[in-house]
């Protein structure tokens, strides 16, 4: 693999961890974009169940003035505006992975229940051609300083895989050495488009 792999980094709203590793692995140089899985993009609101939902689709600049309207000083307390101004120096707005046609040859989640979506809709897909993906998991808790933990974590792995001769044969090993070295449980699996 190269610096040419292409990566989707896939979280649950585009908004945080997916976003941050985006950041990172576009520094570094990467062929990268990063998606949700989920049917809405949600931000925490004033209260735990009074969460902000958009479409996905709907500006990071939307996004970034509604909550500003709302309520500033509490978007800007607990970082969500600092996180959708630096989502919108990255692209345009939050996308969400099932409406994406470009393929890509290693999709990283960052929670299980974003793997099982995103290996739900490949296996729904009918395709006459038979490009491996692979589908690996890391699970990140959705907090900033998490986000920025696990997108070092994307990076070092992402650095391995591009360096690895025959991913195909070599990733089980691969993945099980960097499970160890960063203490968390890694999900793979091989998709095909």
């Amino acid at each position: 693999m190269t610096k040419t792999t292409k990566f989707a980094i896939v979280c649950s709203s585009n908004m945080n961890r997916s976003m941050e590793a985006h950041r990172v692995l576009s520094k570094k140089g990467f062929s990268v974009k990063s998606y949700g899985s989920g049917d809405r993009v949600k931000i925490p609101g004033p209260a735990i169940d009074k969460p902000n939902v958009y479409d996905f689709g709907v500006t990071y600049d939307k996004i970034f003035a509604d909550l500003c309207r709302k309520d500033k000083d509490l978007y800007t307390r607990n970082g969500i505006l600092n996180m959708l101004d630096r989502n919108r120096r990255i692209k345009e707005c939050p996308e969400r992975f099932q409406n994406e046609k470009d393929k890509f040859d290693i999709v990283i989640t960052c929670e299980e229940r974003v793997y099982d979506q995103v290996i739900e809709y490949l296996e729904s897909q009918e395709s006459e051609f038979t490009k491996p993906v692979h589908v690996i998991n890391i699970d990140i808790q959705d907090n900033h300083e998490e986000a920025t933990l696990g997108a070092f974590l994307i990076n070092e792995l992402a650095n391995m895989l591009i360096a690895c001769d025959d991913i195909d044969n070599d990733i089980d090993e691969l993945l099980q050495d960097f499970e160890s070295h960063c203490n968390r449980s890694i999900l793979h699996c091989v998709q095909f488009y």
